[in-house]
C-alpha cells in the first residue's frame, strides 16, 4: 500500500543514513585525534585501565628522575671515596717509610700532615646538592644515621598503592681522617698519626700507628666498593624503570591508539556507503511523487 502520510522506505533510508553519518563522524575523530578509546564512552575498562596505567607511568618518570639526583650524590662521594683510597695508601707507604731508623721521620711526619689535609679537602668537596655521605655531618644527617634510603618505584595491589625502596649503609669517613690530634694507638686518626711521627704530638708506636692507618685504608676501600655497588644497583635500577616505562606504553597504545590503515580503510568505505545511502534517501523521497501519476 502507498502513502502519502507514511514513507516506510524513506524512514528507513534516513535510519541507515544516520547510522553511517555517526560511524563516519566516529572514524574521523580517531583519525584526527589518532585514538580509538578516547573517553569511557568510547571503551569504559580500556579507558580506566589505560588511564591507571598512564598515572603509573608519570609516577615512574618521575621516581626515575629522583634517582638520577640520589646517583649523582652517591657518584660524588664514590669518587671522594676512591681519592681517599688513593691518598691513604701513599699515607701507608710513607708510614712504613717512616719505621726505618735514620729517616727523618719529622720530615716525613710533614708530608703524612700534608695528606691528611688533602683528605680532609677531599672529604669536604665530595658533597652533591648540600649532601655529602661520607662526612661526619652528611652520615648523621641522614633519616636513620649511616643509612641513605633511596625510593625505586610503586607497587600496586588492588587498589593500594605502595612505594618500593632500598637501603644503603653509608659510613663516615671524615672522623677517622680527623681534624686534630686527639687518641693514639689504634685508636688513632691519621690526623693524630702525623702529628705524632713529625714529633708534635704523642711519641707513639710507630709499627701500631701504621696498624691503624692499614686498617682505614681498609675501611676506606670498602666503603669506595660500597658506594661502587649502591651506585651501580641505582643504574640498573633507573635502566628498569626506563624499559618498564617504554612497556607501559606500548601496553597503554595496544588499547587506546587507532589503527590508522584500518581506519583509513573505513573511511573510505562509509563515504561509499554515504553516497548510496543518500542516493537511497532520495529514491525514497520520490516515490510519493509517483502516486500523482495515478491521479492524471
Amino acid at each position: 500500500m502507498s502513502s502519502i502520510n507514511t514513507n516506510a522506505s524513506a524512514m528507513n533510508a534516513l535510519s541507515t543514513l544516520r547510522q553511517i553519518n555517526s560511524s563516519l563522524e566516529n572514524t574521523q575523530s580517531r583519525i584526527s585525534t589518532g585514538l580509538k578509546v578516547e573517553s569511557g564512552k568510547d571503551n569504559a575498562s580500556y579507558f580506566q585501565i589505560s588511564t591507571t596505567m598512564n598515572s603509573e607511568k608519570g609516577m615512574y618518570a618521575g621516581i626515575n628522575e629522583s634517582m638520577t639526583l640520589a646517583k649523582s650524590s652517591v657518584s660524588t662521594a664514590r669518587l671522594g671515596a676512591e681519592t681517599l683510597v688513593d691518598l691513604t695508601q701513599q699515607f701507608v707507604d710513607r708510614l712504613a717509610f717512616a719505621q726505618e731508623e735514620g729517616v727523618d721521620q719529622a720530615a716525613v711526619g710533614k708530608e703524612l700532615e700534608a695528606l691528611v689535609q688533602q683528605m680532609q679537602t677531599t672529604i669536604s668537596q665530595s658533597s652533591f646538592n648540600g649532601e655529602n655521605l661520607i662526612s661526619n655531618a652528611g652520615v648523621t644527617g641522614l633519616t636513620v644515621p649511616g643509612t641513605k634510603t633511596i625510593t625505586t618505584g610503586i607497587s600496586r595491589s588492588g587498589g593500594t598503592l605502595t612505594t618500593t625502596s632500598q637501603d644503603f649503609t653509608m659510613v663516615d669517613l671524615e672522623t677517622p681522617v680527623g681534624l686534630a690530634a686527639g687518641a693514639s694507638g689504634s685508636d688513632a686518626s691519621l690526623a693524630d698519626i702525623a702529628a705524632s711521627v713529625s714529633g708534635e704530638a704523642y711519641a707513639t708506636d710507630l709499627q701500631t700507628s701504621l696498624i691503624a692507618a692499614d686498617a682505614f685504608l681498609t675501611t676506606i676501600t670498602e666503603q669506595a666498593t660500597s658506594l661502587g655497588v649502591a651506585e651501580k644497583a641505582i643504574e640498573t635500577q633507573q635502566t628498569f624503570l626506563g624499559e618498564l616505562t617504554d612497556r607501559i606504553e606500548v601496553g597503554v597504545s595496544a588499547m587506546v591508539d587507532a589503527d590508522m590503515e584500518e581506519e583509513a580503510a573505513r573511511l573510505q568505505a562509509l563515504q561509499v556507503q554515504q553516497q548510496l545511502a543518500t542516493q537511497s534517501l532520495s529514491i525514497a523521497n520520490s516515490a510519493p511523487q509517483n502516486i500523482l501519476s495515478l491521479f492524471r
